[in-house]
């Protein structure tokens, strides 16, 4: 057997490099397949990585353990997929005088094997890893039981994006899945490990998670950076002797991307940009305000409370408390005002009070005696909060709890929200409802365009943690009155609008589609301490670019909470709904035109209609919890917020669900459900009158739409064969399909694909 002929058959070994879990099938680690025939008997146990930046180098260590769990000797070869641009360094594998030596080939030479490999094999579960960098190295008998460790180093150059630095690495998927799992790969998976201490780590049985992995990046000048963040993942952020140390949070799956903002004066602009040259390009534009000088913004506060009879008990006393913790966060420059209602209005003064501490004690005192009782005037208290007029530069800031529905004064929510806004003036309004009687509607209303958010706080909840968080966070005025100001390329779709005001420790996460190609700068204009102020940074938005993938689907659902948003706000709208469906469908999101794919197992999804879709309620659990989900999207700044969004709708949707079937025929993955029907899983979405394309499996054509839809990824790479439904055409990629495809063809699969 030649070598090369051996090397596509131990690379196949990642196609069964793990069982599918509820998140993935495989991860982009380090493997070894056995020369010898026969069931693989080595166990990937656990990966470490370590990455520690210098200046704009990380120097980048991954420590893998593997266990040999077969009776015999076990001899083979080790592969890792490189990212593109990594140089590598060194491999450490000993046994006596023997060193393991490694050979890398580039990425396009690996992506020829990794398509032979899916290929041959008719498993697509090699897809993500196409356009990755490959290294192996022969390694050396590995007796029966023994643990061996592998050390791999390499370098990467980290690039700039504007005032950032930027760390990439490669973990495995991350597409969501739920649901029965499909049928199991073959040949049969390895049995994979949990997290154990070593010497001596279990294995899980077969068909358990996958091994884990640690990812913890160092920079020992942790002054040349701000707090890092990513967009793909949570992050833990530590500080000790000047070192700064992160660490990935939860399980660690899919590309992760971390930012590092460059330490600078001031604010600082970072940018990321994707593109697959057919289409409008994506961008990620993120602005750090810097730190609150001395002489920040005042602020005019306005506590406004429901002290209505339905906050009663424990509601009023932790009403009280969390008033009390708003006090406490006000400077000595701020003013503030308190406003309680029930039937009739209660303000503590007439107008501003200064926050000196004498008129603070006091104003405690006055709030320990609040007592609830009485009905819920909304709409005299909202007239109350916006009464007193708040002068330039001060930020006027309105904080409004309620629990209930206005029973008495003007009743009409439109109306009650058309006064506030006539009234309000520049006040920035945060909204806070209780329970599930309050009116969400009216809520989003209230805050919609005075650059604020609404939350809600369910049953059982303790309103004092979140009022906590909201006058922790409103402290200290940084920039205000921003808007995006200039930038080479055409920005459209931008979202959020208007921009927010920035507090100290904020960060602005813009998402956006743009027009054209350059290099340029991108500028921002708002105001500091009350004078204007300018931030800009060179960036480039380029003609081509697929590294940052994940900005299509922060993009995606922003806009898919601001237009359920309009549709909570305005009533059903055919054409708004249609474009939340085909958003959250090309994208891979769960929404509410869409939450129908994780009803019942039974349910047939070829008989799913628009119809199907949910009408929006104002109030009321399922009203609360749609709002809530809205605003998560609407403000997602990372695929975890994504993620966490889809698992409460399907958690909602879903629950009856569990435990009534276990069947496999029907799955999952990334926003859709599948249906098995004779070998090929359908989403049963097919447009009416639509065209269906058929596609071979593994063959050039198949692989060609891949290189054009790289979306296509987090379907394609959960099953062998598919019906997956776009704008105007559903793609089949079944046996009997087309293997070969002109240009032509494949551009206009994309256009109609994607209704370009």
């Amino acid at each position: 057997m030649s070598r090369a002929h051996r090397f596509c058959l131990l690379a196949a070994a990642l196609v069964a490099c793990g069982a599918a879990s509820p998140t993935a099938r495989l991860t982009a680690q380090g493997w070894i397949r056995p020369w010898r025939d026969g069931r693989d008997a080595v166990v990937r146990l656990r990966t470490d990585v370590t990455a520690h930046v210098v200046g704009r180098v990380a120097r980048v260590q991954v420590e893998e353990w593997f266990r040999n769990d077969g009776p015999g000797l076990a001899e083979g070869e080790y592969q890792y997929a490189l990212p593109g641009e990594a140089s590598f360094a060194d491999l450490s594998l000993w046994q006596g005088d023997r060193e393991l030596k490694g050979e890398t080939l580039d990425a396009e030479r690996a992506r020829a094997i990794y398509e032979e490999i899916v290929r041959r094999r008719r498993d697509p579960a090699l897809v993500e890893l196409i356009g990755h960098g490959l290294l192996r190295a022969r390694v050396f008998p590995i007796a029966p039981g023994e643990t061996r460790r592998v050390t791999l180093r390499y370098t990467q150059l980290l690039p700039r994006a504007g005032e950032a630095l930027v760390f990439r690495y490669a973990a495995g998927r991350a597409v969501q899945t739920w649901g029965p799992r499909p049928l199991p790969p073959t040949p049969r998976p390895w049995p994979l490990a949990p997290e154990r201490p070593l010497p001596d780590p279990q294995p899980a049985p077969s068909g358990g998670g996958d091994a884990p992995v640690q990812l913890r990046l160092v920079a020992d000048d942790g002054s040349a950076f701000r707090d890092a963040f990513s967009p793909t993942h949570e992050l833990r952020t530590e500080r000790e002797g000047g070192r700064m140390t992160v660490r990935t949070a939860g399980e660690l799956r899919g590309d992760v991307a971390i930012f590092l903002p460059l330490a600078r004066a001031g604010a600082g602009v970072s940018v990321a940009a994707y593109r697959t040259g057919v289409e409008d390009g994506y961008a990620m534009i993120t602005l750090s305000p810097g730190e609150a000088s001395g002489d920040a913004v005042p602020r005019d506060v306005v506590l406004v409370l429901d002290v209505s009879g339905s906050m009663s008990g424990d509601k009023i006393d932790q009403a009280r408390r969390a008033i009390r913790a708003l006090l406490g966060s006000l400077g000595t420059a701020d003013r503030f005002r308190i406003v309680a209602f029930n039937s009739t209005v209660d303000p503590y003064r007439a107008g501003w009070t200064p926050a000196s501490a004498p008129e603070l004690a006091e104003a405690r005192r006055w709030v320990d005696g609040l007592q609830a009782s009485g009905s819920t005037d909304i709409g005299a208290a909202l007239a109350e909060a916006f009464r007193a007029p708040s002068p330039a530069p001060r930020l006027p800031i309105v904080v409004f709890v309620t629990d209930g529905l206005p029973t008495v004064g003007e009743q009409d929510p439109d109306r009650i929200a058309q006064q506030a806004e006539a009234g309000r003036g520049r006040a920035r309004v945060f909204a806070f409802g209780v329970g599930y009687d309050v009116n969400a509607r009216l809520l989003d209303q209230l805050t919609t365009a005075a650059r604020g958010t609404t939350a809600y706080v369910e049953p059982g909840e303790d309103l004092e943690r979140p009022l906590a968080l909201l006058a922790a966070r409103i402290r200290h005025p940084v920039l205000t009155e921003l808007r995006l100001a200039g930038a080479p390329v055409e920005l459209r779709d931008v979202y959020p609008a208007p921009l927010p005001d920035l507090f100290a420790g904020d960060e602005l996460v813009l998402l956006a589609r743009y027009r054209g190609a350059g290099t340029g700068e991108v500028a921002f204009e708002g105001r500091r301490a009350g004078a204007p102020e300018r931030v800009t940074t060179s960036a480039d938005f380029p003609a081509e670019s697929r590294r940052d993938d994940y900005i299509p689907r922060l993009w995606a659902s922003r806009k898919i909470g601001v237009l359920t948003r309009e549709l909570r706000l305005h009533g059903r709208n055919a054409e708004l709904e249609a474009e939340v469906r085909q958003l959250g469908l090309r994208y891979g999101i769960l929404t509410d035109f869409t939450a129908y794919l994780v009803q019942e197992p039974g349910f047939d999804v070829a008989q799913a209609t628009p119809a199907a879709a949910p009408a929006f309620m104002v109030m009321g659990q399922a009203a609360v919890r749609s709002a809530e989900t809205a605003r998560a999207r609407r403000e997602a700044k990372s695929l975890a917020n994504i993620a966490a969004a889809d698992a409460a709708v399907v958690g909602g949707a879903g629950r009856a669900s569990a435990g009534r079937s276990a069947a496999s025929d029907w799955r999952i993955v990334a926003g859709r459900r599948f249906t098995l029907r004779d070998g090929v899983w359908s989403d049963g979405l097919r447009p009416a009158g639509a065209r269906v394309a058929a596609v071979e499996p593994f063959s050039p054509a198949f692989f060609a739409l891949l290189r054009q839809l790289p979306e296509l990824q987090q379907w394609c790479g959960s099953f062998p064969q598919l019906e997956l439904s776009g704008a105007r055409v559903a793609l089949r990629i079944a046996t009997g399909g087309a293997s070969q495809l002109s240009q032509a063809e494949i551009e206009r699969l994309v256009r109609e694909f994607r209704h370009l």
